[in-house]
């Protein structure tokens, strides 16, 4: 049985299979957090073009970061030494930055996750560096699509079920894989938390939604099988079959009548080509 509590400002919090139920200071933190998320993603957007390197846009967010009254929650994490995660065109999820430029055709995805007063705004999203091919384009797109179409069964009442066979539907509707490896979370003033967020399931199973959960929706679709391979530095994951893969992330909260996107854009930057 799914076991929930009721989070306050002045209770300690540590991670926990509990599901915390948080109040409307919870919401007011994660739209602070949320909010800087996306406005590093959204300022990354003139900067994703062949040439870069990752490690060159690891350190723009690392500066807003900092700029914007947080700090990145991956740096220092678990023995990570960097502000973003980046993870282009095979690699899945983790990827790590560094000297790798960017070509013309490269899809990328920004992972950031600022930490303010304590709350942690988690989003990811693509970024293609020049002209992609039609094949990975469309790639972004559905993925882009099974984000969404989770987030709209976010409500209460609902399952994680729910939102999972929404996104699992629409990716195998067109013959991609969905990485069963890695899942959403449950997010607030843990960075990592319960529930898991698995983006494929039934109807109707799983924790019931209820107002004040916390969680992240961040699909991982791959044009080819679901499989995975960690590689060597123990971040890495790409796809076993080297086909191209893809993710968004939004963070949201559970409302009384939907759900609330923490990180959405300020400048309705939510999927490439962004107004280019």
């Amino acid at each position: 049985m799914t076991e929930y509590m009721t989070i306050t400002a002045d209770m300690p919090v540590s991670r926990s299979p509990v599901i915390k139920l948080y109040d409307e200071a919870g919401f007011a933190g994660m739209r602070k957090a949320g909010r800087l998320a996306a406005e590093i993603l959204d300022a990354l957007v003139p900067y994703v073009v062949p040439g870069v390197t990752t490690g060159e846009l690891d350190d723009i967010v690392r500066r807003m970061s900092i700029e914007g009254g947080g700090v990145p929650a991956t740096l220092g994490y678990r023995g990570y030494t960097h502000s973003c995660c980046t993870s282009i065109n095979n690699v899945i999820c983790h990827g790590i930055p560094g000297d790798r430029e960017l070509k013309e055709g490269d899809i990328v995805n920004i992972d950031v996750t600022p930490v303010i007063d304590g709350w942690h705004g988690d989003s990811s999203r693509m970024y293609i560096a020049g002209e992609a091919p039609i094949k990975a384009k469309r790639l972004v797109e559905v993925t882009y699509e099974c984000l969404m179409l989770g987030i709209e069964q976010a409500k209460p009442g609902n399952t994680l079920g729910d939102i999972g066979y929404a996104i699992q539907r629409h990716a195998e509707r067109h013959r991609y894989g969905v990485v069963r490896d890695f899942c959403g979370h449950g997010v607030g003033r843990v960075f990592h938390d319960s529930p898991e967020v698995v983006h494929l399931g039934r109807p109707g199973t799983g924790p019931e939604l209820r107002p004040g959960m916390f969680f992240t929706i961040e699909p991982m679709i791959n044009i080819g099988k679901p499989g995975v391979k960690m590689m060597e530095d123990g971040w890495t994951a790409v796809t076993r079959d080297r086909t191209l893969s893809a993710q968004f992330e939004h963070s949201i909260g559970i409302t009384e009548d939907g759900c609330e996107i923490f990180t959405k854009s300020p400048a309705g930057l939510e999927a490439p080509p962004y107004g280019r």
